[in-house]
């Protein structure tokens, strides 16, 4: 006789295997948080305790301080456990402050618009 489990079962015991560990949490708008894994449900909403954001411009990065994080399971894209015995950024990396890398991000995101605009004028001009 054989018996079978709930497919919410794996989902779960995936899940406990993390519990009071340092997580990644990539979100459904791009965001990554991490931050101690202190609870979770069937629906995969998860609670980070110690959360931040983490903002990564190019060699940049910062690291903003959310504290207790409830995060909706339908908004978790991927988790993954962080090895606390390797480092979690290249060493090329350079910590700045948060009006630092909000700078960073604009610059960032003015220049990308910018090669958008570009781009749509290049495509006009393109006379096949």
């Amino acid at each position: 006789m054989s018996w079978a489990e709930p497919a919410d079962v794996y989902l779960s015991t995936s899940l406990a295997s993390y519990l009071d560990k340092k997580l990644l949490v990539l979100l459904r708008d791009g965001r990554k948080l991490l931050g101690i894994l202190r609870s979770f449900d069937q629906f995969a909403n998860v609670v980070l305790e110690g959360a931040c954001e983490r903002l990564i411009v190019g060699d940049l990065y910062c690291d903003i301080p959310l504290g207790l994080y409830v995060i909706r399971g339908e908004n978790v894209v991927l988790i993954g456990e962080l090895d606390p015995l390797k480092r979690e950024l290249p060493p090329n990396m350079v910590r700045v402050s948060e009006p630092e890398i909000r700078s960073a991000q604009k610059v960032e995101r003015e220049a990308s618009e910018l090669m958008g605009t570009m781009k749509k004028r290049m495509d006009f001009l393109d006379m096949d």
